[in-house]
């Protein structure tokens, strides 16, 4: 069989890499896509089907027995969108949407972006594909914003268009203000019951008008706020790529001033966020995906660890009027445990929560501690929070968590004063209890008498 459907990118965590004009739609779980000709082109059976403003993305379900790629159908490729019919038979087997797809020469779904095939000529013809809804979902919800998006035609614009649309500047229904029988514009007024009907008409007509036109700047603010943050991650890439191959012959403010910039724009937004209209029922398992992929560059600059109160904060910016909920986040992180992302989240034995790579190793923590707690001031003085703080690159409330962790595990012996917390190396381990004031030559305990006995 041939591959039939175009092939998609995912993510780490499963989610659909989505060009910077691309936004999703609407979800649907458990779908079947299924080409009219089953001899020749591949079924893709029980799996996640993304509609977005440019391609239906079909994700295979994480239980699949057979591992199978993700595909799609760029929406350019779809010459007809067949009309869902309510008959008797259709109460008793699963909804169904049928569309036509343009397939060129070579057996494939035409592709405007890859070049595969055209859309006219001589070699291509068109397939039915029925995509079968198996589990539950708003199946009349899907195929309005699937006709909704087929017919915006957003693939089309390939660069960002001007706002100088002029508006239809009509003159409204002209009233008289005056008295007498007929109207400014020479028809008789109506009168009576039927004057009054005509009344609330009218003011009925005026409001939807208004309504429309609202509606219509909202739109156009809400395409020039995706235009924004298009722009802003154009300008990140652009001081991405200048910080790295323009590292020698920089003085350290203008460094600072760029990493600020950097910072600035990561936090602009996201420009298709996971909401609850367009995940439905799946909202909680596509948040999940979508904040396991967004903490990886706030992990990569926080040495692998990071609050999720200040996740919770940083995530929230970057939806801009699409907030969460704590509990929202928190069971987004909870459902890390049945994916397969690169990132878990931890509780430490003071209740304090964070969002952790995998690949993190509390041993590597543990030694880059105990080589900072060894040194001859730190024998006599001790370190503070904010002294491992420095030294791993982290926050000092992290610090501390990785200090009573290596406390709990006997690497170290925590001295509580006036001043705070103070951590020492634990020599106990080093004592005999059979000969107490044995003192092993090339131990800890010889290196920290050593240490005490030069300052007094």
């Amino acid at each position: 069989m041939s591959n039939f459907f175009s092939k998609a990118e995912v993510t780490s965590s499963g989610r659909p890499v989505l060009p910077r004009n691309e936004v999703e739609c609407h979800l649907l779980s458990a779908v079947d896509l299924e080409p009219e000709d089953h001899r020749h082109f591949s079924l893709l059976k029980s799996g996640l089907l993304i509609l977005t403003t440019h391609r239906l993305i079909w994700l295979p379900s994480s239980s699949a027995s057979t591992p199978t790629s993700a595909s799609a159908i760029p929406l350019a490729a779809i010459s007809h969108i067949f009309s869902s019919k309510k008959s008797l038979k259709s109460v008793f087997h699963s909804p169904r949407i049928r569309f036509q797809v343009l397939v060129s020469s070579d057996g494939r779904v035409f592709d405007p972006g890859s070049g595969s095939g055209s859309s006219s000529g001589s070699g291509s013809r068109s397939v039915v594909v029925t995509a079968v809804i198996r589990g539950k979902g708003d199946c009349d919800g899907f195929l309005v914003k699937f006709w909704d998006s087929w017919r915006a035609r957003a693939w089309e614009t390939t660069e960002i268009s001007g706002s100088g649309s002029a508006s239809a500047s009509g003159s409204g229904a002209a009233t008289g203000t005056g008295g007498g029988l007929y109207s400014s514009d020479g028809s008789v007024r109506m009168v009576g019951v039927a004057g009054i009907l005509r009344k609330e008409q009218e003011m009925w007509e005026s409001t939807d008008k208004s309504l429309q036109d609202a509606f219509q700047d909202l739109n156009a603010l809400m395409s020039k706020a995706k235009e924004m943050v298009m722009l802003a991650e154009k300008m990140r890439q652009k001081l991405l790529f200048g910080t790295s191959s323009q590292t020698s012959g920089t003085n350290d403010e203008d460094m600072g001033s760029k990493e600020e910039m950097q910072d600035w724009l990561l936090s602009v937004g996201i420009i298709s966020p996971v909401t609850k209209e367009s995940a439905g029922a799946l909202y909680h398992q596509q948040l999940s995906r979508q904040l396991a992929d967004f903490v990886r560059i706030p992990l990569e600059r926080a040495g692998g660890m990071i609050n999720l109160i200040d996740a919770y904060c940083l995530f929230n910016r970057a939806r801009g009027t699409e907030l969460i909920s704590p509990d929202d986040m928190l069971q987004a992180c909870s459902l890390w445990e049945k994916f397969d992302v690169p990132v878990m989240l931890r509780k430490f034995d003071s209740g304090v929560m964070v969002i952790q790579n995998k690949s993190h190793s509390d041993e590597e923590v543990f030694a880059r501690i105990k080589s900072l707690v060894t040194k001859p001031e730190a024998l006599r003085t001790g370190i503070s929070p904010t002294d491992a703080a420095m030294t791993l690159g982290i926050a000092p409330a992290m610090a501390k968590e990785h200090l009573l962790t290596a406390e709990s595990k006997g690497l170290l012996c925590r001295d509580i004063s006036p001043d705070g917390f103070r951590f020492y190396i634990n020599l106990f381990p080093e004592i005999d209890p059979c000969n107490m004031y044995f003192v092993k030559d090339n131990g800890i305990c010889s290196t920290w008498i050593k240490a005490v006995s030069t300052t007094g």
